[in-house]
């Protein structure tokens, strides 16, 4: 075990500069909201393709998939293959929508289909949802720079937000998409590291860790039923319908997705995304069954402590500050996304069509304002959320805050594609009654209120389903035709 050297400090200094500087010089010809939020829509699809992947990838991904195999085994192979399906699937339902006329944000679609109402409504679900999931993210970043570097999680939770909102709040989505692609390859680089040290402490290598975990390579689980995580069907298909409301109607990702030059880029690069995603899992799904072997199964306090365990006690120094740069680069790379969607969504779907100001150069200054104060509020999250309960991976926490809203906002643009008789009320009511069923069950399961029946991977699906149930239901007994709103077509 080795303190934490001034070489290291050099490596996560060096890394912590270097993208902030980045970051603001690729800020310095903004002109307007379109462009800030946007980036005027100049983006590669290849540069796209990795943004998508880092904001998806916290330092969750770094420290709790490890966690994940540690304690059981390739299971989540399951679930990225559902990723890649529900990918597929929003490329060819929702897409399309998105690239009819100007879309400034993922609820526009909405509002072009029920009425401004629903818009609204759907983007302050979006505010809430990102400010509670993507607060754990910050905190997960917390725990290992806590554990290697000795900072109290307060510092740790500033000194990764603070950086972060300098770059995002000069830079825009330009910036956060191209700081995206390089800290991609800084945790990717980060999590092989890793795994190339424990293959050579392993007697054998990675052929010893085989040889040593054959039962850790087992991906297909055809037991389990509906209450287990890795039963094949909740990750391929609980895994598809999670994919498509993540990918589909949470504006952190579709934000990027209308930053491609056209819809064909948008398709390829979100596709792309999943096989990306795919691949990343196994790496620290490796990482993890790595870990077992070299620890011969010990006990960890908390799921979470296991990889920045090893990360304090063997790596060398200079690679344990290159590991902690791409736990940050992991953090950094959500937290930029998570604060210019919200900065985004807040100034077109509440703030301009409230106020009635348009002007592009005022709405530049306003979403500016806003990244700020909402990098004031995730940080305050983050630091809430050291109130959560020990013994659980940090993962599992922040996919089920985001499970129990996104089947409702899923259900939201379905309803719009099959029902053309379901007017504005008919989708709020359905989405309200569908997010507050899925809280209400979820609480209910995990304070032992009643017997767990249903992961809550299921809960995209089920949300969506009872959203576009209640709304067909409340449209029928009306017995009238909606009134269309702007486009006079069903949102697709």
């Amino acid at each position: 075990m080795h303190a934490f050297t001034a070489l290291d400090w050099a490596v996560l200094l060096a890394y912590l500069v270097g993208v902030t500087a980045m970051g603001t010089l690729l800020g310095r010809r903004q002109k307007d909201a379109r462009d800030y939020f946007l980036a005027d829509r100049t983006i590669p699809w290849w540069a796209i393709c990795f943004s998508v992947v880092a904001t998806e990838t916290s330092a969750l991904t770094f420290i709790s998939v490890p966690a994940t195999a540690y304690a059981s085994d390739f299971w989540m192979l399951q679930l990225a293959a559902g990723y890649v399906i529900g990918r597929v699937a929003v490329s060819v339902l929702l897409l399309p929508g998105y690239f009819r006329g100007e879309t400034l944000t993922a609820y526009a679609l909405l509002e072009r289909r029920f009425g401004p109402g629903t818009r609204r409504f759907a983007s302050v679900v979006f505010l809430v949802t990102r400010v509670l999931a993507d607060g754990v993210r910050v905190f997960a970043t917390a725990i290992p720079i806590r554990l290697i570097t000795g900072l109290p999680y307060w510092e740790a939770i500033l000194l990764t937000g603070v950086f972060t909102a300098v770059y995002t709040w000069y830079g825009g989505l330009r910036a956060v998409v191209w700081v995206d692609v390089v800290q991609l390859f800084v945790y990717l680089f980060g999590g092989l590291a890793a795994l190339w040290v424990l293959a050579r402490l392993v007697p054998g290598g990675w052929g010893g860790i085989v040889h040593a975990a054959p039962g850790k390579m087992r991906i297909v689980h055809l037991e389990g039923g509906f209450r287990s995580p890795g039963w094949v069907l909740t990750g391929v298909v609980g895994g598809t319908f999670l994919s498509m409301a993540s990918h589909g109607v949470d504006h952190i990702i579709v934000q990027r997705l209308l930053a491609s030059r056209s819809l064909r880029d948008a398709r390829r690069a979100l596709v792309a995304s999943g096989v990306v995603v795919f691949l990343q899992f196994a790496l620290f799904l490796s990482v993890g069954t790595g870990l077992f072997v070299f620890y011969r199964g010990r006990r960890f306090a908390a799921p979470d402590e296991i990889f920045p365990t090893f990360i304090v006690e063997q790596l060398p120094p200079g690679v344990t500050g290159l590991v902690i740069a791409a736990i940050l680069a992991a953090a950094m790379s959500t937290i930029s996304s998570s604060l210019n969607s919200l900065a985004s969504a807040a100034t077109h779907d509440l703030y301009a069509p409230l106020t009635g100001r348009t002007g592009e150069a005022h709405l530049m200054r306003v979403g500016r304002m806003l990244t700020l104060g909402w990098a004031v509020v995730l940080i305050g999250a983050a630091m809430l959320f050291q109130l959560a309960q020990q013994g659980t991976p940090v993962v599992v926490i922040a996919l089920q805050i985001a499970s129990f809203t996104y089947g409702g906002l899923l259900g939201g643009f379905l309803l719009g594609l099959v029902s053309r008789r379901a007017a504005a009320a008919d989708a709020v009511a359905g989405m309200a009654v569908a997010i507050a069923l899925m809280a209400a069950l979820w609480a209910a399961q995990q304070y032992g209120v009643v017997p767990k029946v249903i992961d809550s991977l299921w809960f995209a699906l089920l949300g969506s389903a009872v959203t576009v149930g209640i709304g067909c239901a409340l449209a029928a007994v009306r017995g009238r035709a909606a009134a269309p709103g702007p486009g006079d077509e069903p949102a697709r």
